[in-house]
């Protein structure tokens, strides 16, 4: 009976669904796209190592206002040496020097790209293969020889897909480089394009590209630590920690001129902040089930005034209050439930397409959809409790001669 009370009105029940569509479809499209993003983030920064330490020199100072960690000249390549010696954590230490918006020039191509100068460390501990020619050698760091590896992009914009860059000369900041290999494409990792970047042998970029700015070595914007698991990372981190201390003189109160990230600890402390705005963000589309809520019961009060006769006859013909009372709140469950199941199938074909356009990976959880359909039931039951309610309680004989 309540089924076909509402497929009678049905432009007033689609409508009355809406509510409940719209906050149901918004929580589960938010929760999934919060979680799928969550998600991208976490495997990029898996995909740079979770055994791995990042030691990053201290900030430089501007006007006052900080340029960023690795931006000071107090990090050394003598220092990453060190640090392979003495600390017993370490498999692997990749020094770097980095740079941006450096001007590349192949003939009347002309772009700005990133450039990192690495030692022959960098490659095993970033996990960097060639997909053409080869990665620097120990000659072309002791020498600072002018060869470049290119990321995939940049050797896209340089050359012609038919052209072969190997041996191929570039100018890099005016100075001729030769091409030498070619790296495998590695797509976005932490929000910079990974394959927007050209590798130079760290003595070269050092001397060429930013000039020698330290007076105890070659200076360094950081290096990578990797150990042998992602349990040795607290031990390793105490002890570059130490070593770096001693090497630069630092005693308390003085200050640390470095800073050690540990990827795990990134990886969590993002992991809470996702967490946190996905909630908030969710708790705030809930709102519109507050909404949708407050419409059902708006229509099954105006429904209850309009079908006074009809419940009054009902009654007179032996009805029980209890019956009127399950029929209306029947009516206003199945609205909610209806309006919940389509919106669960919208959000999560909304949460899919923007999984695929931004292409991140989509996810939706189990509980989530059961939370969008237990919440669409309470709303029903909320919603229509008080309009059933008044309907059941109508005097038999008064609503025959109700208008």
């Amino acid at each position: 009976m309540a089924a076909e009370t509402l497929w009678s009105n049905k432009v007033r029940s689609g409508l009355t669904m809406l509510g409940v569509i719209i906050g149901i479809s918004s929580v589960i499209a938010i929760t999934s796209i919060g979680q799928g993003v969550q998600k991208s983030t976490e495997l990029q920064i898996q995909a740079l190592g979770t055994n791995i330490l990042q030691v990053s020199a201290a900030s430089a100072r501007t006007g006052g206002i900080s340029q960023g960690a690795g931006s000071a000249s107090t990090l050394t390549w003598e220092d990453a040496q060190a640090i392979a010696k003495q600390v017993p954590a370490a498999t692997a230490v990749a020094a770097f020097l980095q740079r941006q918006n450096i001007q590349v020039v192949r003939g009347n191509i002309n772009i700005a790209t990133t450039a990192i100068g690495a030692d022959l460390n960098l490659p095993v501990v970033r996990n960097l293969h060639t997909q053409l020619g080869a990665f620097f050698r120990q000659e072309d760091l002791d020498t600072a020889k002018p060869v470049v590896v290119l990321g995939s992009k940049v050797r896209n914009d340089l050359f012609a897909p038919s052209e072969n860059p190997l041996g191929a000369d570039i100018r890099i900041r005016g100075n001729r480089y030769t091409v030498i290999g070619i790296m495998e494409s590695k797509g976005s990792i932490g929000g910079q394009d990974a394959d927007d970047i050209i590798y130079i042998p760290l003595t070269n970029m050092s001397a060429e590209i930013v000039g020698n700015n330290s007076l105890t070595g070659t200076a360094i914007n950081g290096f990578l630590l990797q150990s042998s698991n992602a349990d040795q990372l607290e031990a390793a981190q105490f002890q570059v920690t130490n070593v770096l201390r001693l090497r630069h003189n630092i005693r308390p109160p003085k200050e640390d001129d470095f800073r050690v990230t540990n990827q795990v600890d990134l990886i969590k402390a993002f992991t809470d902040i996702t967490s946190s705005l996905t909630l908030m963000v969710g708790a705030i589309a809930g709102i519109s089930l507050v909404v949708g809520g407050i419409g059902i019961a708006n229509i099954m009060l105006v429904s209850v005034m309009e079908r006074t006769r009809e419940i009054g006859l009902r009654k007179a013909v032996g009805a029980t209050s209890g019956a009127i009372l399950n029929q209306f709140l029947m009516e206003s469950i199945v609205i909610s439930s209806i309006g919940g199941s389509i919106g669960i199938g919208l959000g999560i074909a909304i949460a899919f397409a923007t999984a695929t356009i931004f292409k991140f990976p989509f996810v939706v959880s189990l509980l989530s959809v059961v939370v969008g359909f237990v919440l669409s039931l309470i709303v029903g039951v909320l919603a229509g409790g008080i309009p059933a309610r008044n309907a059941a309680k109508l005097d038999p004989i008064l609503a025959l001669h109700g208008d």
